[in-house]
């Protein structure tokens, strides 16, 4: 609970709106205790009276009753009446949208059909038409408000069972042998009660406005009873002569909305694990840098990483996910930088040009330096002019990276043209001949299909192509071929090969898989708890690992032809990178660790080939 409660009054305006309705709700719930005037007395001769009159704080209406009185009696039957609206309403549209949503079929369209019959009616018309076929009076408007909002909760909750009722758990359970009614109890439901909160918290000020409403009209409470809507419809008479009866319950009217959608909003964040954790928040055009001194400059080449610190501040936690990590990258050559998930390579390469999403990403220290440039901390538009003609990236997933509603010849089309200014025509015949580069069949065909129209392999292509299109010095190529075949793995590994001897790229390829270090690599880098614990020649490190991690790493990849041998995985887990321990990260799951491993910090030693480690398995 105290965790919700942080997390919404993160939110300012969320925290404000609870504020100013827990003081609005408090004041309703004592009203019966409070020393106010009867709100049903009458005094004629008090017609009108202005606020801060004696006796009556706020006033009089038209026929001397008190309004203080009569606000507060008022706004606790509103309410009320707007909470019930909304627990009627969501409860029979969330039991609607369950049971459409999950048994689909005749069911789903017979339901929805009906659905969208009251959808087709204006819904304050059909209130109208409700309250005049059960009469006037506080119930039948509560009733009124409630069916009129069931279609809003009925779609929006069968939508999100339909998503759920065909997810690989729901499956399982059936196999199980659990029943219908059991599933839905116990894996539909408690997945869809988020939904039906935020969903209620969000619309109950629009049902205090429709009940407020349709007693503005006198077809809800019935006089002399008082609520918010029908002070305002007795108020309008006089609105010129005697304005402060109507702005008095206006007033608290636009209070009580405002509140609830602001606390409704923020409700919503602090349920939502993706908008609690910042993972849907807008992120920054560059990461934010929060260095506290700049590095001086240790050497030259192509792309130096100089003791890089990422950090992502979710919040009291810290997360290091690359502490001091240093690398360098030359010309034509491709270092291969691997570990296993977790250890901060995506985080490390992301970095460089400033492309951790933040929030959470802050880069806390170190340089990044682009031909003696340094890039942490560059103007935005310098970071820009430089994405994709200098440094361009390949990422893991290329569907998720091309834009599923463009074509892929438009696509690369506007790449090149960011950059460039070149016609389309002379653009779309450089896309094509990308196309053609990263051999690609029929590519003038190809450039008018969609993503989801080319295979796998043919995507990963395609993300080549859109590095190429700068010509850039630098790609940096994050596990591109994880999700493919054997076969086609094989032919971009070739393609990346053929296409760095022949253009001159530097490569830092980030991979979980040494076959791949070994058939593309100069050289490779060894990544463990957010630190680089061996680096050097690619034939040196396979044939001969220093750091115990590397030479257990290797041990878990099988060898065709090899003869029959034990692949022992590493026992443990992975250090969490926001409770590092002291001295080495490896030594809790180390055979070899003694005492001193776990003291201080340890350094990377060693020329052409570095270590962090104590006692390493050869010396480097």
């Amino acid at each position: 609970m105290s965790l919700f409660l942080r997390l919404l009054f993160r939110n300012r305006l969320a925290g404000f709106g609870a504020v100013v309705l827990g003081i609005i709700v408090v004041l309703a719930l004592l009203t019966p205790l409070l020393p106010l005037q009867p709100p049903n007395e009458t005094n004629t001769a008090n017609r009108f009276l202005r606020p801060l009159s004696e006796g009556h704080l706020l006033g009089t209406d038209h026929l001397g009753r008190d309004l203080l009185s009569r606000l507060l009696w008022g706004t606790r039957l509103s309410l009320a009446m707007g909470f019930a609206a909304a627990l009627v309403a969501g409860l029979i549209g969330a039991a609607i949208g369950v049971i459409a949503g999950f048994f689909g079929g005749r069911t789903d369209n017979v339901t929805m059909r009906g659905i969208d019959m009251l959808m087709a009616f204006p819904y304050i018309l059909l209130a109208l038409a409700i309250v005049a076929v059960l009469g006037p009076g506080l119930f039948n408007a509560l009733v009124a408000v409630a069916v009129v909002n069931i279609p809003f909760f009925a779609r929006n909750i069968r939508g999100v069972t339909v998503g759920i009722a065909h997810r690989e758990f729901v499956d399982a359970a059936r196999l199980a042998g659990m029943g219908n009614t059991r599933i839905l109890l116990t894996e539909i439901v408690p997945n869809i009660v988020p939904v039906v909160v935020i969903a209620m918290s969000t619309t109950i000020g629009w049902m205090i406005l429709e009940t407020a409403g349709l007693s503005f009209l006198g077809l809800g409470s019935q006089p002399p009873q008082a609520d918010l809507g029908s002070m305002l419809g007795e108020a309008r008479a006089a609105m010129i002569t005697a304005p402060h009866t109507s702005i008095v319950p206006g007033v608290m009217i636009l209070l009580i909305v405002m509140s609830v959608n602001l606390l409704g909003d923020g409700i919503r964040d602090a349920l939502d694990p993706r908008l609690r954790s910042g993972a849907l928040s807008r992120p920054m055009a560059a990461t934010r840098v929060e260095r506290k001194q700049r590095p001086t400059a240790q050497g030259e080449g192509l792309l130096r990483i100089e003791a890089l610190e990422t950090q992502f501040h979710v919040g009291p936690r810290i997360y290091r996910a690359v502490n001091e990590v240093s690398l360098e990258l030359n010309p034509g050559e491709c270092l291969g930088l691997i570990g296993e998930s977790g250890s901060g390579k995506s985080v490390t390469a992301l970095s460089v040009m400033g492309l951790v999403a933040s929030p959470p990403g802050v880069i806390t220290g170190g340089a990044v330096r682009l031909e003696g440039q340094d890039l942490i901390g560059a103007p935005y538009e310098v970071l820009r002019s430089l994405r994709g003609r200098k440094v361009a990236y390949i990422f893991q997933d290329p569907l998720s990276t091309l834009h599923p509603l463009y074509r892929i010849g438009d696509q690369l089309i506007e790449a090149i043209r960011v950059h460039e200014p070149v016609s389309h025509v002379e653009a779309h015949s450089r896309a094509v001949k990308l196309l053609d580069d990263v051999r690609i069949p029929n590519a003038v065909e190809r450039a008018r299909a969609y993503p989801h129209e080319l295979s796998g392999g043919m995507r990963q292509r395609v993300g080549i192509a859109m590095a190429l299109a700068n010509d850039p010095d630098i790609i940096i190529a994050d596990e591109p071929t994880t999700a493919l075949d054997v076969t086609v793995q094989a032919q971009v590994l070739a393609l990346l090969d053929e296409l760095r001897r022949s253009r001159g790229l530097a490569i830092l390829f980030i991979t979980h898989d040494f076959g791949v270090v070994a058939q593309l690599c100069d050289r490779v880098a060894v990544m463990y708890g957010g630190r680089i614990v061996e680096t050097g020649p690619t034939a040196g490190v396979l044939a001969a690992p220093a750091h115990p991690y590397s030479k257990r790493l290797i041990a878990c990849v099988p060898e065709l032809g090899g003869g029959r041998r034990a692949l022992a995985a590493i026992p443990g887990l992975p250090p969490a990178v926001d409770d590092l321990p002291p001295g080495c990260a490896f030594a809790p799951r180390c055979d070899k660790a003694k005492p001193g491993c776990r003291q201080g910090n340890i350094s990377l030693t060693g020329a052409l080939r570095q270590v962090r480690c104590l006692f390493p398995e050869v010396t480097p």
